[in-house]
Protein backbone atom coordinates (compact mmCIF):
# COMPACT_ATOMS: atom_id res chain seq x y z
CA UNK A 1 0.00 0.00 0.00
CA UNK A 2 1.15 3.52 -0.68
CA UNK A 3 2.72 6.23 1.87
CA UNK A 4 -0.30 8.14 0.72
CA UNK A 5 -3.22 6.11 0.80
CA UNK A 6 -2.15 5.28 4.32
CA UNK A 7 -1.57 8.91 5.17
CA UNK A 8 -5.28 9.73 3.67
CA UNK A 9 -6.76 6.75 5.38
CA UNK A 10 -5.54 7.89 8.74
CA UNK A 11 -5.67 11.74 8.23
CA UNK A 12 -9.50 10.42 7.19
CA UNK A 13 -9.61 7.83 10.59
CA UNK A 14 -8.65 11.27 12.63
CA UNK A 15 -11.33 13.73 10.79
CA UNK A 16 -14.13 11.20 11.20
CA UNK A 17 -13.34 10.17 14.53
CA UNK A 18 -13.86 14.09 15.72
CA UNK A 19 -16.67 14.12 13.70
CA UNK A 20 -17.78 11.20 15.60
CA UNK A 21 -16.91 12.40 19.47
CA UNK A 22 -18.14 16.15 18.75
CA UNK A 23 -21.70 15.20 17.30
CA UNK A 24 -21.59 12.90 20.25
CA UNK A 25 -21.45 16.54 22.27
CA UNK A 26 -23.35 18.62 20.38
CA UNK A 27 -26.61 15.57 20.55
CA UNK A 28 -26.36 15.92 24.64
CA UNK A 29 -25.92 19.64 24.19
CA UNK A 30 -29.13 19.60 22.19
CA UNK A 31 -30.44 16.76 24.58
CA UNK A 32 -30.18 19.45 27.43
CA UNK A 33 -31.45 22.18 25.41
CA UNK A 34 -34.79 19.82 24.88
CA UNK A 35 -33.81 19.77 21.11
CA UNK A 36 -34.94 16.31 20.63
CA UNK A 37 -34.95 15.93 16.72
CA UNK A 38 -31.74 17.72 16.60
CA UNK A 39 -29.84 15.24 18.96
CA UNK A 40 -31.59 12.13 17.57
CA UNK A 41 -30.13 13.34 14.37
CA UNK A 42 -26.57 14.14 16.20
CA UNK A 43 -26.32 10.84 17.22
CA UNK A 44 -27.31 9.34 14.25
CA UNK A 45 -24.75 11.18 12.16
CA UNK A 46 -22.12 10.51 15.05
CA UNK A 47 -22.63 6.94 14.79
CA UNK A 48 -22.28 7.15 10.94
CA UNK A 49 -19.30 8.81 11.42
CA UNK A 50 -18.26 5.79 13.87
CA UNK A 51 -18.59 3.54 10.47
CA UNK A 52 -16.33 5.78 8.42
CA UNK A 53 -13.49 6.03 11.21
CA UNK A 54 -13.60 2.32 11.57
CA UNK A 55 -13.63 1.39 8.02
CA UNK A 56 -10.61 3.55 7.35
CA UNK A 57 -8.65 2.17 10.12
CA UNK A 58 -9.38 -1.38 8.95
CA UNK A 59 -8.33 -0.11 5.25
CA UNK A 60 -4.92 1.49 6.30
CA UNK A 61 -3.85 -2.31 8.27
CA UNK A 62 -3.97 -0.87 11.54
CA UNK A 63 -6.43 -3.45 13.13
CA UNK A 64 -4.00 -6.15 14.26
CA UNK A 65 -4.11 -8.66 16.93
CA UNK A 66 -5.46 -7.87 20.20
CA UNK A 67 -2.14 -8.10 21.33
CA UNK A 68 -0.50 -5.51 19.22
CA UNK A 69 -3.23 -3.28 19.58
CA UNK A 70 -3.18 -3.55 23.10
CA UNK A 71 0.49 -2.40 22.64
CA UNK A 72 -0.01 0.31 20.21
CA UNK A 73 -2.61 1.65 22.92
CA UNK A 74 -0.06 1.31 25.79
CA UNK A 75 2.78 3.36 23.69
CA UNK A 76 -0.38 6.04 22.73
CA UNK A 77 -1.35 6.09 26.34
CA UNK A 78 1.85 6.37 27.66
CA UNK A 79 2.95 8.96 25.02
CA UNK A 80 -0.52 11.08 26.47
CA UNK A 81 0.56 10.95 30.07
CA UNK A 82 4.57 11.59 29.66
CA UNK A 83 4.57 13.75 26.74
CA UNK A 84 1.64 15.25 25.49
CA UNK A 85 -0.53 16.40 28.41
CA UNK A 86 2.14 17.91 31.14
CA UNK A 87 2.84 21.15 28.69
CA UNK A 88 -0.62 21.27 27.85
CA UNK A 89 -1.11 21.62 31.62
CA UNK A 90 1.20 23.90 32.28
CA UNK A 91 0.54 26.53 29.44
CA UNK A 92 -3.39 26.54 30.91
CA UNK A 93 -1.84 27.35 34.17
CA UNK A 94 0.40 29.97 32.66
CA UNK A 95 -2.69 31.31 30.89
CA UNK A 96 -5.04 30.84 33.94
CA UNK A 97 -7.36 29.14 32.78
CA UNK A 98 -8.42 27.14 35.48
CA UNK A 99 -11.03 24.52 33.07
CA UNK A 100 -8.75 23.67 30.53
CA UNK A 101 -6.24 23.03 33.46
CA UNK A 102 -8.58 20.80 35.34
CA UNK A 103 -9.44 19.08 31.96
CA UNK A 104 -5.92 18.58 30.87
CA UNK A 105 -5.00 17.04 35.11
CA UNK A 106 -8.20 14.81 34.72
CA UNK A 107 -6.99 13.99 31.48
CA UNK A 108 -2.89 12.95 32.10
CA UNK A 109 -4.15 10.83 35.49
CA UNK A 110 -6.15 9.04 33.42
CA UNK A 111 -4.25 8.48 30.55
CA UNK A 112 -1.88 7.09 33.04
CA UNK A 113 -4.38 4.65 34.56
CA UNK A 114 -5.50 3.50 31.00
CA UNK A 115 -1.93 2.49 30.13
CA UNK A 116 -1.38 0.48 33.35
CA UNK A 117 -4.69 -1.10 32.61
CA UNK A 118 -3.59 -1.97 29.13
CA UNK A 119 -0.28 -3.31 30.34
CA UNK A 120 -2.29 -5.60 32.73
CA UNK A 121 -4.82 -6.85 30.35
CA UNK A 122 -2.34 -7.79 27.49
CA UNK A 123 -0.29 -9.50 30.66
CA UNK A 124 -3.50 -11.32 30.97
CA UNK A 125 -4.53 -11.57 27.68
CA UNK A 126 -5.43 -15.50 27.58
CA UNK A 127 -7.25 -15.16 31.10
CA UNK A 128 -10.49 -16.07 30.63
CA UNK A 129 -11.44 -14.91 34.22
CA UNK A 130 -14.24 -11.85 33.26
CA UNK A 131 -13.00 -8.61 35.00
CA UNK A 132 -15.69 -5.63 35.06
CA UNK A 133 -14.28 -2.05 34.15
CA UNK A 134 -15.96 0.99 36.20
CA UNK A 135 -16.02 4.64 34.50
CA UNK A 136 -15.49 8.12 36.29
CA UNK A 137 -17.73 10.14 34.15
CA UNK A 138 -16.28 13.31 34.46
CA UNK A 139 -12.44 13.16 34.33
CA UNK A 140 -12.51 9.50 32.19
CA UNK A 141 -10.25 7.11 35.38
CA UNK A 142 -11.18 3.79 34.95
CA UNK A 143 -11.12 1.80 38.19
CA UNK A 144 -11.81 -2.53 38.73
CA UNK A 145 -14.51 -1.40 41.29
CA UNK A 146 -16.72 1.00 42.47
CA UNK A 147 -14.66 3.09 44.48
CA UNK A 148 -16.12 5.79 47.13
CA UNK A 149 -14.90 8.19 45.38
CA UNK A 150 -12.54 9.02 42.02
CA UNK A 151 -9.01 8.97 42.79
CA UNK A 152 -8.24 11.82 40.74
CA UNK A 153 -11.58 14.46 40.73
CA UNK A 154 -13.62 13.08 43.74
CA UNK A 155 -16.74 12.44 41.42
CA UNK A 156 -18.78 10.41 43.93
CA UNK A 157 -18.58 6.04 43.42
CA UNK A 158 -21.94 5.62 42.61
CA UNK A 159 -21.54 8.06 39.62
CA UNK A 160 -19.00 5.32 37.58
CA UNK A 161 -20.59 3.55 34.96
CA UNK A 162 -19.56 -0.18 34.43
CA UNK A 163 -18.75 -2.30 31.60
Amino acid sequence: MSEQLIKNLMDSFAGESQANRKYLSYAKKAEAEGKLNAAKLFRAASDAEAIHAANHLKNAGKLLSTSENLQDAIKGETFEFESMYPPYLEHAKEVGNKAAEIGFYGAMEAEGVHAKLFAEALSNIDSTEEVFYYLCPLCGNIEYGIPEKCSICNVPGDKFIKY
